[in-house]
C-alpha cells in the first residue's frame, strides 16, 4: 500500500479559471493526477500516455492520472518488470488519493483515454498501444469496470473531465501547429527512463 501525501510531487499544481466552461480547472501533464471531491475540471492532453478517470458514482469523488511506461517491453500479466512499475503506481497513488478521500473502491468506474501512436521515429513497438494495453489489463485485475474509453488511434487527444457527473469530453487534434505535445511525452519518457537506470528511485512503500 503506498503512502498518501497530499504534497506529493505528483499532485498537479497547475490550477486555473476555465473561461470556456466557466469553472475551476486543473491541468495535469505527463506523469501527474488529481482527485477532487468538488466540482473542478480536470484537463490534460494526450499522445500516446493514457488517462484514467475513475469516479465514485454515489459520492461525485473523482480523479484523473496521466501516465505511460517508460520501456516499451510490457510484459504478459503476472510479470510486473521495471516499466510496468511506473504503471501500477501512478493507478495505486490516484486509487488511494480517492480512498482518503471517501471513495468506496467497489464502486469505482474508469474511463480511459489516449494510446495514440503518435510518436515519431516508432517504427517496431507502438508505445501507445503498449501503455493502452498496460491500463485495460490493471483495471481488469483489480475489478474497475471501463465504462467509457477512447484509446489508440493516430491522434493526440485532449480530455475534459467533470466530476460531478462523470461526464468526458474528448477532442482529437488532427493538426498539430507544434511539437510540444511530442516534445512533453518524449522528454517525461526520458526522465523516467534515466531515473530507472540511476537506481535511485523508490516507488513502493512496504
Amino acid at each position: 500500500m503506498l503512502n498518501f501525501d497530499v504534497n506529493n510531487s505528483h499532485l498537479a499544481p497547475n490550477r486555473y479559471y476555465d473561461r470556456h466552461f466557466q469553472c475551476e480547472a486543473v491541468k495535469i501533464s505527463p506523469g501527474e493526477y488529481f482527485a477532487t471531491t468538488q466540482n473542478t475540471l480536470i484537463v490534460t492532453v494526450l499522445g500516446s500516455c493514457v488517462s484514467v478517470c475513475l469516479r465514485d458514482p454515489v459520492l461525485g469523488i473523482a480523479g484523473m492520472n496521466h501516465f505511460l511506461l517508460p520501456q516499451d517491453n510490457y510484459p504478459q500479466m503476472g510479470c510486473v518488470n521495471e516499466s510496468a512499475r511506473y504503471g501500477v503506481y501512478a493507478m495505486e497513488i490516484l486509487i488511494n488519493h480517492l480512498l482518503k478521500l471517501g471513495a468506496n473502491k467497489n464502486r469505482l468506474e474508469a474511463k480511459v483515454f489516449g494510446g495514440g501512436n503518435v510518436l515519431e521515429g516508432i517504427t517496431t513497438v507502438n508505445v501507445g498501444e503498449r501503455n493502452a494495453e498496460f491500463v485495460q489489463d490493471y483495471l481488469r485485475m483489480e475489478h474497475i469496470p471501463i465504462v467509457a474509453s477512447d484509446l489508440l488511434d493516430i491522434y493526440p487527444r485532449k480530455v475534459y473531465f467533470f466530476p460531478d457527473t462523470g461526464r468526458v469530453l474528448v477532442r482529437k487534434i488532427k493538426v498539430m501547429h507544434n511539437s510540444t505535445i511530442l516534445d512533453r511525452e518524449s522528454e517525461y519518457k526520458l526522465k523516467l527512463r534515466s531515473q530507472a537506470k540511476s537506481g535511485d528511485v523508490e516507488l513502493f512503500d512496504d
